[in-house]
């Protein structure tokens, strides 16, 4: 098997950015801050590691695990549980995100950036923060600058998702909304899943069950908005360029699993072992990303990428919370 013939190549890359994953975990238990952030202000510090036996490693990492641990991510969906949501959140949640993506596509064009940009800081936005940035950006074409740019977009989405758990629930008491109305908004409008869960139950129990639903909707949307990214950019692409499969691996993954789970065939002890897995290759591969990057590349590209995130995070809030008051949701 080549990725055994390969080991010896990969080990050290991928043994120092585990090291970096567990010292995030560490310091996230400790002090209460987002793994995924200090993963990868971490690896950015290690970026002179890189340059050296740990390079390809490293790139295995980046690229292959978190492709893998973005598929595992489909045990934690349940199309039972998100049909108890609702039509009226499960059309809300799946418009927000078709017009945040295009939002982010068309303010990345008048900034003068390409598409490309708008869909990856949209999609982080839309869907579920850190983990969306790596899924879209391992089918949009690989590039030094969409490195960077991914990196700034995960330390974006996760800064400010970390803010929004602060914020938030603020706001939905001073709107007056129920436990359970709070929680769908904190759910459609948070970033990552942590947060979510971190907001919701810091107003109640019942507010935490809502959020992590919608917030459960929302993930399961990022396999088909993968495969509609991945038909753009082969479409776009010349037949000469490397745009990978119309359908990627991972993708396949995460629907098999998803649909696995929701017919009840997965052992509850197994979905726990797999969304762990799932959540320590995306840490791995996060710390994987910041090695890659530099201090210089990633501020070089990150005044653009913050902007957008807060403009489309923003409009995110926005638009739950006009759909909230016009559809009388609040009564």
């Amino acid at each position: 098997m080549n990725l055994i013939k390969s080991l010896p190549a990969l080990w050290p890359g991928l043994l120092t950015a585990a090291l970096i994953a567990i010292a995030a975990k560490f310091l996230s238990l400790h002090y209460s801050m987002p793994a995924m952030l200090l993963a990868l202000l971490l690896g950015l510090a290690m970026n002179s590691v890189f340059e050296g036996p740990a390079q390809e490693g490293v790139t295995f990492a980046s690229k292959n695990l978190l492709r893998f641990a973005v598929g595992l991510l489909g045990v934690r969906v349940s199309y039972g549980l998100i049909a108890d949501l609702g039509m009226n959140y499960l059309v809300l949640t799946a418009f927000s995100i078709a017009g945040i993506i295009g939002f982010g596509a068309l303010c990345a064009r008048l900034a003068g950036q390409d598409k490309s940009l708008g869909i990856l800081t949209g999609g982080a936005t839309a869907i579920c923060g850190a983990s969306a940035a790596v899924a879209i950006a391992s089918v949009l074409p690989s590039s030094r600058t969409n490195e960077k740019r991914l990196t700034a977009t995960v330390f974006a989405v996760t800064a400010l998702s970390t803010l929004a758990m602060i914020a938030y629930p603020l706001l939905t008491d001073y709107l007056g909304y129920t436990d359970a109305l709070a929680g769908a908004f904190l759910g459609a409008t948070i970033h990552d899943v942590a947060q979510v869960v971190g907001a919701g139950l810091s107003i109640s129990e019942e507010a935490g069950n809502s959020a992590v639903l919608v917030k459960l909707f929302r993930v399961s949307m990022l396999a088909p908005v993968v495969l509609i990214i991945s038909l753009w950019v082969a479409k776009t692409k010349s037949s000469e360029s490397s745009a990978g499969p119309l359908l990627p691996n991972f993708v396949i993954l995460f629907f098999v699993l998803a649909g696995m789970n929701s017919m009840g065939w997965l052992p509850a002890a197994l979905v726990k072992l797999i969304s762990e897995a799932s959540s320590w290759g995306l840490l791995i591969a996060i710390a994987a990303v910041g090695m890659k990057t530099s201090f210089k590349g990633f501020w070089s590209s990150g005044s653009t990428v913050f902007y957008l995130v807060i403009a489309e995070t923003l409009l995110l809030a926005a638009i739950f919370v006009g759909a909230i008051h016009w559809m009388g949701l609040n009564n």
